[in-house]
């Protein structure tokens, strides 16, 4: 059990230096029918799906830290020799410093469209963050929640603490009048529905709710096994 907003500030002594974050890897895939992307290293949750793997457990040894001017150079070089005009931060939680993340927003032109892959933790737990990044009108959020309640939540990061986090970015990011969607993960189709109900009750039930996939990398694989949650997924 663990605490993901002590976890952010322990990860961020690890990745963050000033402006500086780490990064290892920088790539063009296929993901909304093209994007460059950046992939971070650390995170605040420890998901037992995560496919980041030695990002997130050994983010002391991984990746090299490069300045918001360099990420946002890197991507915006991979989209123009793609045709993309999409750009992201992935891997780990691209909200893990701030000064950073607002940066390379700074620094990206608005003729791409970012889209900030985040599990929301932050966003939730302080609105002023969120508040800021309303400022960039060329900013996508796409808030991926681990569960569709606290309880599921718990199985699947084994974190007693966040998924209040989680639903409080949504109501930040719903009064901040910001562009975003989200992606559910969740098993259990009980707790799918209980979920789109509360989403009712927050008057978001216009947001768009896509199921995220879980990819049974090798790694993942063994990491569900060992926790006795590969059923699940399979």
């Amino acid at each position: 059990m663990y605490d993901p907003i002590k976890l952010s500030k322990i990860t961020e002594e690890i990745v963050v230096n000033n402006t500086l974050k780490k990064y290892y890897r920088f790539r063009p895939t296929g993901f909304y029918g093209g994007i460059a992307t950046a992939d971070t290293v650390g995170c605040n949750l420890r998901c037992k799906f995560c496919w980041s793997s030695n990002s997130v457990w050994n983010a002391s040894g991984a990746g090299e830290f490069y300045s918001p001017e360099q990420v946002a150079e890197k991507l915006v070089s991979i989209a123009d020799s793609k045709g993309y005009r999409q750009l992201r931060i992935s891997g780990g939680e691209p909200t893990l410093g701030k000064q950073h993340l607002v940066g390379c927003l700074e620094t990206i032109s608005t003729n791409y469209l970012f889209i900030l892959e985040t599990n929301g933790i932050l966003l939730g737990y302080d609105n002023k963050y969120t508040k800021y990044l309303s400022k960039f009108k060329h900013l996508h959020v796409r808030v991926c929640l681990k569960g569709a309640d606290p309880e599921e939540f718990y199985l699947f990061t084994g974190a007693l603490q966040g998924f209040e986090y989680q639903i409080k970015a949504l109501k930040n990011l719903r009064e901040n009048h910001m562009s975003f969607n989200i992606a559910l993960v969740s098993v259990h189709q009980e707790k799918k529905q209980r979920f789109f109900r509360q989403l009712k009750d927050m008057d978001l039930e216009n947001v768009m709710v896509e199921e995220e996939e879980i990819k049974l990398y090798p790694l993942v694989r063994k990491r569900l096994q060992k926790e006795h949650l590969l059923a699940y997924f399979e």
